[in-house]
């Protein structure tokens, strides 16, 4: 097994710097290029575009400016951001926390409601339950997740309004029209406007909403592969077996049907686990949720380079590192892969 890390390790090294010249490339080529981040400003004149051009580097052809960015990261400089001229892993630093903060929740909330129902679901195979969470799977895949983030918005931050005074009363009025209401649940960002210090209260108002957008997508995956896998391995001879033995059904599926079960979905999961640090990009703007997600984007329209290539470079190295663990794993959950 060490031989093989070691093996992996070496191989990632080649394809880090392919990836790296690949998207330099691409961001380089793209419409307006990086100074379009300064040309929008009124009060800089032709020469100072030029002036600043020439000392970002800009000016010089694709392969100079890539050998030296290159040459920058290999001795721990990631540059500064072409937009606001901070040092790109200080961008980086102050998104990933809430990035994290939104994903990890977000990833719990989906592994404990989907592996449980998909564990139900194969073992009631056609009942109305197993009709109902396919069917609720099929809709988490099926509709797009942009568009739910925007119902929810308009239901509980729009719709559903609560009444600031008890005096005020409740109609089916409030629904649409209320002056003196306040959303049921805040339509973005990470506290309410103005409050620097929000209570835990607070902060878990502000996560429901973007939280239910991703467990929804999320859920829905988890759950078929997990409902199939289960399909799969509850009918073959070792648990048949293990019921021989005596063993109630619970321990011969969690100790013997499920370890098996969860073998392929540790792959899927190992590809989306790099997400929890790159954050969720549709999510994080329709909700103005200051992470990595919103971050990227932001950097995409100002075409920010530097920051981008940072960006992608964190989650290119994430990629190959939960690959590497979840071959790892794999020789860990089954006895049979061996990689030496």
């Amino acid at each position: 097994m060490t031989s093989y890390i070691i093996r992996r390790l070496l191989q990632a090294i080649p394809l880090l710097f392919l990836i790296s010249f690949i998207v330099f490339v691409l961001i380089s080529l793209a419409p307006g290029g990086p100074m379009s981040a300064f040309e929008e400003n009124p009060n800089l004149t032709p020469e100072d575009l030029a002036r600043l051009e020439e000392q970002l580097g800009l000016n010089k052809p694709i392969h100079e400016r890539y050998l030296a960015w290159i040459s920058r990261i290999l001795v721990g400089d990631w540059g500064y951001s072409n937009a606001t001229r901070r040092p790109v892993l200080t961008e980086i630093g102050d998104r990933l926390p809430n990035t994290l903060q939104l994903m990890v929740i977000s990833f719990i909330v989906t592994i404990l409601l989907a592996i449980p129902i998909g564990i139900i679901s194969a073992l009631k195979q056609y009942s109305v339950f197993d009709h109902v969470a396919t069917f609720l799977a099929f809709v988490g895949q099926a509709v797009p997740i942009f568009w739910f983030g925007l119902i929810l918005i308009i239901v509980f931050n729009v719709w559903l309004n609560n009444p600031v005074s008890p005096s005020s009363g409740f109609s089916w009025s409030h629904l649409w029209d209320c002056g003196d209401c306040k959303p049921l649940m805040p339509g973005g960002g990470m506290a309410p406007y103005g409050v620097d210090n929000p209570t835990l209260g607070q902060r878990i108002q502000h996560l429901i909403l973007p939280v239910t957008m991703l467990a929804l997508f999320g859920t829905g995956t988890y759950t078929r592969y997990m409902r199939g896998q289960m399909l799969e391995v509850i009918h073959l001879d070792y648990v048949r077996t293990a019921r021989a033995k005596g063993l109630n059904e619970l321990q011969v599926i969690l100790r013997h049907a499920l370890k098996n079960a969860l073998t392929p979905v540790i792959t899927i999961m190992a590809l989306q686990l790099p997400g929890l640090f790159g954050g969720a990009l549709f999510t994080e703007t329709i909700f103005s949720w200051p992470g990595m997600g919103r971050l990227f984007f932001r950097s995409a329209q100002r075409v920010d380079y530097p920051l981008l290539m940072g960006i992608v470079m964190i989650n290119a190295s994430l990629i190959i590192l939960f690959n590497l663990l979840a071959d790892i794993t794999y020789a860990v959950l089954d006895p049979r892969v061996r990689y030496d």
